[in-house]
């Protein structure tokens, strides 16, 4: 994993001073790196019988639908607001830098379906705890919650389901 974290590029004090914002565009551009990376998380679902991958705005989306196309699931959008066509439910919440709101189609998810959360980066978790409540208040069963990469000194796993969150990379 050594040679996929050695990729990722570390930029100081983005989106604000005094962040290290770890940009996951050097991997996705390198072909065989993201094609690995891809191969190694769609692995640990396969034979799972997942129905739906959610990606989350905006890098989640690259590494959702690769998932899902993987794993034959569906792939559902959350977004920002206002983004989605159609009727919607709506989810505040705090992160590391302020707060933001997500939204997701109504009948996205149905309930009872077995429902993998995909995003790229876990730091503190209010981003995924929003989209696990969202998911949860559509009847949708998580299986997990998986990242690329987790900075584990945020801890960010400890707001999230107990024993439902993977990460492929850690910092």
């Amino acid at each position: 994993m050594e040679d996929l974290k050695s990729i990722i590029r570390d930029v100081p004090d983005f989106p604000k001073k005094g962040i290290l914002f770890k940009d996951i565009t050097t991997l996705l551009a390198d072909a065989k790196s993201f094609q690995r990376m891809v191969d190694l998380l769609a692995n640990r679902y396969i034979g799972e019988k997942i129905d739906k991958v959610v990606g989350v705005e905006a890098r989640g989306f690259i590494i959702g639908a690769a998932l899902a196309y993987k794993l034959g699931a569906g792939i559902v959008l959350v977004r920002k607001p206002g983004k989605l066509p159609s009727e919607t439910f709506r989810k505040s919440y705090a992160l590391e830098y302020g707060t933001d709101t997500l939204e997701i189609h109504t009948d996205a998810i149905q309930k009872g379906e077995r429902v993998l959360i995909a995003d790229d980066l876990l730091a503190t978790g209010g981003t995924m705890a929003a989209v696990v409540d969202m998911v949860n208040e559509l009847g949708g069963e998580i299986f997990e919650c998986c990242f690329m990469a987790e900075l584990e000194f945020l801890e960010g796993k400890k707001r999230l389901p107990e024993g439902k969150t993977f990460s492929l990379l850690k910092f």
